[in-house]
């Protein structure tokens, strides 16, 4: 049980290293294909999902660490 969990964590830590270099801080994903503004506004498409999937590996990744410590 113990090796297939660290197994998981390992994906989830790529996946999340991943995702993290793709929103790189300040310019988001618009600027890799040429949109650049120096205002705010709100993520949306490609961005907004990128966003929630960190988030919900992030969360994956606190489940599957608390798991790797009580097994």
């Amino acid at each position: 049980m113990e090796n297939i969990i660290s197994i998981i964590q390992i994906i989830i830590s790529l996946a999340l290293i991943g995702l993290i270099i793709l929103q790189s801080q300040g310019s988001g994903l618009g600027s890799a294909w040429g949109k650049s503004s120096g205002f705010y506004y709100s993520k949306r498409g490609v961005e907004k999902i990128v966003l929630w999937l960190t988030i919900s590996l992030t969360i994956l990744f606190f489940i599957s660490s608390i798991l790797n410590f009580i097994y």
